[in-house]
């Protein structure tokens, strides 16, 4: 049992000092992974017991305005972190572009939009809470969970061990399709038709999981990348997962035949499941 309990305390100092970037161990958040640990903790309490038991004997909050402030913020925030990182790209190797682990001002703000990008995902567990408070707790699914969370979790580590060049081509199209989306549900959260948006903004999301599958494949093909390979594993199945999920719902919502009244029903249930979680329109 002591052999165990030290090759895990070896592990964990392998893994949380050794390999992990220096210069973002004093970041918000990221010196360990206890405090972001906690707080998913207490966000998976917070939905599944204490704020059912909150909202029991209440009325469902309407939070009209709320919403809409919460998506002009969203969309705000992304736009500024698109907006920040665009200079970056303009010489991005696309092919293979290794971290810069230097200390010079370019490489160290790269590593501030990282943490950045990291804390918007923090700020999307708000997507849950809503939910909980609007008792619409049917909609908070495996699949709203496993995303919320994961892309919270992969921003983390991107900060803790991978705060650069490859990677940060996700982060980049991310951002952009969530400024699209927010927007589409800030406009929907002001009673203004966005119906037709629906289809399109599907359509984005598997373009997306497509591109950054592809970014990630090349990565096998290029020899002296200076880029690690260990992100392929986990990012190409991920990916893989989630053109399957969406590509599900495409064919369910726009392509198989239904009665009219059925294929409503079923686009507004799977919609939110598959939105990243934002609030669903009123």
């Amino acid at each position: 049992m002591a052999t165990l309990i030290q090759t895990f305390i070896a592990w964990y100092r392998y893994l949380n000092d050794e390999i992990a970037d220096p210069r973002t161990k004093d970041y918000f958040l990221i010196g360990t992974p206890w405090p972001g640990l906690t707080l998913i903790g207490f966000y998976l309490y917070f939905i599944y017991n204490f704020g059912p038991r909150l909202m029991e004997k209440r009325q469902p909050f309407t939070l009209y305005r709320i919403l809409q402030i919460y998506n002009m913020i969203q969309i705000l925030l992304n736009g500024y972190l698109l907006y920040k990182a665009s200079p970056w790209f303009i010489k991005f190797n696309f092919f293979c572009e290794p971290i810069d682990y230097s200390d010079s001002p370019k490489a160290r703000e790269i590593t501030v939009l990282v943490w950045n990008y990291f804390i918007i995902k923090l700020l999307d567990l708000m997507d849950t809470i809503f939910f909980v408070l609007r008792k619409k707790q049917n909609q908070i699914t495996f699949l709203h969970l496993y995303h919320h969370i994961g892309i919270l979790m992969g921003a983390w580590g991107a900060v803790k061990w991978l705060p650069g060049g490859h990677v940060t081509v996700l982060g980049y199209i991310n951002t952009f399709v969530h400024i699209i989306m927010y927007t589409h549900y800030l406009l929907a959260s002001m009673k203004i038709n966005t119906s037709l948006w629906k289809k399109h903004i599907t359509q984005l999301q598997l373009v997306q999981f497509f591109l950054i599958t592809l970014h990630f494949l090349q990565l096998t093909w290029v020899e002296n990348c200076g880029f690690p390979l260990w992100p392929i594993y986990v990012m190409v199945p991920q990916n893989l997962f989630m053109i399957i999920l969406f590509g599900d719902f495409y064919y369910k919502a726009y392509i198989k035949k239904k009665p009219a009244i059925e294929t409503k029903m079923e686009i507004n249930s799977i919609s939110t499941e598959l939105s990243n979680g934002k609030p669903k329109e009123q």
